[in-house]
């Protein structure tokens, strides 16, 4: 279970991006978060992940508070949180594999990564949810090789390859032909029935949210 609790950022040119937030997240659920630009929607998400430090509140993942970890405990924690990004986040130079590998760096030692020597077990895991996303058979291309639509899968795949125990998937879509947005939002909800994961899912096209998602939440100005 996700919970924030009055969970307040103030940004240094005193402007306050999110003003007391109450929100709770039980396990396996899926929320929309929905709202224009600017209402504090990525500033929430990136306080959850931690990559935004809270200017106050709490936020807690199944009993860990996160606002007040130390930079090894937070490592480890983000363990917990796969990440899907609109513009797919990958390295393009890599092969889709070793893309996919990268959501494994967080549990490998540094020379191991440098090197790209993974387990073994990494690396069948990997070919797994390859398969299991439908790109097992371009585990050898570079990333820039790819379409839109597989660049997201692939996004996917990584953040699976965390074994995470909540997704947060910033407009996962909105770069998508409507064709290959209604391909990934079908995977996703595939991913939330076999894998009971919790997800929170930003998006501003409420045909996205009712298709993937169980509530709503609004967000405006911060609240």
């Amino acid at each position: 279970m996700l919970q924030l609790n009055n969970l307040k950022k103030q940004y240094d040119t005193g402007e306050w991006a999110l003003k007391g937030i109450d929100l709770e997240i039980p396990n396996g659920q899926v929320i929309a978060l929905i709202g224009p630009s600017g209402a504090g929607k990525s500033t929430l998400i990136r306080c959850v992940n931690r990559l935004v430090k809270p200017t106050s509140g709490t936020i807690h993942l199944k009993g860990t508070e996160l606002t007040s970890l130390s930079s090894g405990a937070l490592r480890k924690a983000r363990r917990k949180m796969g990440m899907i990004f609109q513009e797919y986040a990958l390295v393009e130079r890599l092969t889709v594999m070793e893309n996919v590998l990268s959501g494994r760096l967080g549990y490998v030692g540094f020379w191991r990564s440098y090197l790209r020597k993974f387990p073994d077990k990494d690396v069948k895991e990997a070919f797994r949810l390859l398969d299991r996303v439908g790109l097992q058979h371009m585990a050898d291309k570079r990333a820039d090789e790819l379409s839109g639509g597989q660049r997201q899968r692939i996004g996917i795949a990584r953040s699976l390859a965390l074994k995470p125990e909540i997704l947060i998937a910033d407009e996962p879509v909105s770069a998508l032909d409507v064709s290959i947005q209604a391909q990934i939002l079908d995977l996703l909800e595939e991913i939330r029935d076999q894998m009971n994961l919790s997800m929170i899912f930003i998006t501003h096209d409420l045909r996205v949210a009712a298709q993937v998602c169980d509530r709503l939440a609004v967000m405006r100005y911060g609240e």
